[in-house]
């Protein structure tokens, strides 16, 4: 199993109001110039709410939610940092009740 760490924010903060796809994609070109694996994700909807274990994040978390996930727990403490009002933690995936880290509940149109 793999440790993941997220940070949640309300879709309308992180997508809207604030610039941070700009920061993601500047994360992502400066990843490629590196050569270095993407290790971070841009999740709607996270799917990994719906595990039992997670109930007390998802009561907490904003509605739309959207997730930044990684397994550089240094990376979502940088997001975290810089956002200020998000929720943090981490789970582990896969699991019995997280079959995919980065599945999304939001339908695609």
């Amino acid at each position: 199993m793999q440790t993941y760490y997220y940070v949640l924010a309300s879709q309308r903060f992180l997508l809207e109001e604030e610039p941070f796809e700009e920061v993601l994609r500047e994360r992502t070109k400066n990843y490629q110039e590196k050569e270095k694996e993407i290790d971070f994700w841009l999740v709607k909807q996270p799917a990994f709410l719906e595990a039992p274990e997670m109930a007390a994040v998802k009561k907490e978390s904003p509605k739309p939610s959207v997730a930044v996930i990684s397994t550089n727990p240094q990376f979502i403490t940088w997001v975290k940092l810089r956002l200020e009002f998000v929720l943090t933690g981490e789970f582990q995936a896969p699991s019995d009740t997280i079959a995919n880290p980065l599945a999304s509940l939001a339908s695609v149109s």
